[in-house]
């Protein structure tokens, strides 16, 4: 397995790909590479149009596949705010790569049997695949499509990112293969000789202590351990230092615990979702999910120096659980509202993930949201960095 990535910010699309191209494709040793995976900012959008082809005419790829984007992320470096064009490439023997698209009026009805959404993605349960998902926040039910995804092929890591740089339906693109697309999502399930890991940073710390839901309606948080949440958030106030008081007026965040077997809670258990406000009768609080009675939640902060020590903890276990000499590429999702704007400076996500992989082939995008497992489902995830290592399943 063999991997490059580049990354461009020429402001002409055709020359930024053409620098990319001729950094990249010398690492693949004169082979046809099997994937090229593009990410392109919204200032080339008059031109998404050219990119399979230039590309196509260029090193013909067996697989081509990506999308627009506010930020790129390839070859050590982030490129945000500004023309940008991200291409990572490579070679995989013994990994059979089917790509997928689908539209939102294709999904099955959510009682459907796994064989229907296995001939939706074109793969067997049986080839034991793993995912990478692209989707355009517009025009498709994003968040059932992976539980659908999650029911069909429960043992299956699903990776990927919403498809950012527009601000209404039908000016984001998805490049798959020969075409672009507007509307719906595309995937590549690989199997064979391949590992996906999942690292998921969703960059915040917890604040006060786990609670239990006993009251709310839909995505209205009403009661925890039986007390009014306005109260419970009042006591957590009180408790906290400046600092985080002001944190709390602004970057407040609420947890919800994914496996309730679980009595003990640690990072990276939580899914963590936006508190909208409070609703109209100030009873209690809107949240950025549905909920349930019964459920374990607690609630966050983020700020740059949490989303930083929660990114380096992800990595260090990682490296811990695994062996990072094993990984031969990486692609990074990672949030429009992280990089330059919280970190104050370009490269933090990547610089740290180099930290720990060394020059580990490294591509990726800024999204509208991040795709990545959390306690065994798939989520769509907010203010995260969600990587995607690859590595061999076995060595011969």
């Amino acid at each position: 397995m063999i991997w490059a990535s580049a990354v461009s910010d020429n402001p002409s699309l055709e020359d930024a790909l053409a620098a990319c191209i001729q950094e990249a494709l010398p690492i693949m040793e004169r082979r046809r590479p099997d994937l090229a995976m593009v990410f392109v900012s919204p200032h080339h959008a008059a031109n998404y149009h050219l990119v399979p082809e230039i590309i196509q005419s260029s090193f013909r790829p067996k697989v081509i596949f990506g999308c627009s984007a506010g930020g790129v992320i390839g070859g050590g470096r982030e490129i945000e705010m500004r023309p940008g064009v991200s291409l990572t490439i490579a070679r995989m023997p013994d990994v059979m790569i089917t790509p997928f698209r689908v539209d939102d009026s294709q999904l099955p009805n959510p009682d459907a049997a796994p064989r229907e959404w296995e001939s939706l993605v074109q793969t067997s349960r049986a080839w034991g695949p793993e995912f990478m998902v692209l989707a355009d926040p517009f025009t498709i039910r994003t968040e059932e499509f992976l539980t659908g995804l999650d029911y069909a092929f429960p043992q299956s890591t699903k990776i990927g990112g919403i498809a950012s740089g527009a601000d209404r339906p039908g000016d984001n693109a998805l490049f798959l293969g020969d075409a672009v697309y507007s509307q719906g999502a595309i995937g590549l399930a690989f199997a064979g000789n391949i590992q996906v890991d999942s690292i998921v940073a969703q960059g915040c710390r917890p604040i006060g202590s786990p609670m239990r839901i006993t009251q709310c309606r839909g995505n209205l948080l009403v009661e925890t351990d039986g007390r009014p949440v306005n109260e419970s958030l009042r006591e957590i106030y009180a408790g906290l230092n400046d600092g985080d008081r002001d944190l709390f007026r602004h970057s407040l965040f609420l947890g919800v615990v994914m496996d309730e077997l679980q009595s003990d809670y640690k990072l990276g258990d939580f899914v963590i979702r936006n508190v909208l406000g409070s609703d109209p009768d100030k009873r209690g609080l809107v949240i950025g999910e549905m909920l349930r009675e019964n459920q374990t939640v607690q609630f966050h902060l983020l700020d740059a120096r949490t989303a930083s020590d929660d990114l380096e903890a992800m990595l260090a276990r990682y490296a811990a659980e695994h062996n990072p000499a094993e990984a031969q590429g990486a692609i990074l999702f990672s949030c429009l509202g992280r990089g330059v704007h919280l970190f104050g400076g370009p490269d933090h996500d990547t610089q740290m993930f180099r930290d720990r992989f060394g020059a580990l082939p490294l591509g990726g995008f800024f999204g509208n949201g991040e795709i990545g497992p959390v306690s065994g489902a798939t989520f769509i995830h907010g203010h995260t960095s969600s990587f995607g290592i690859f590595r061999p399943k076995w060595v011969e």
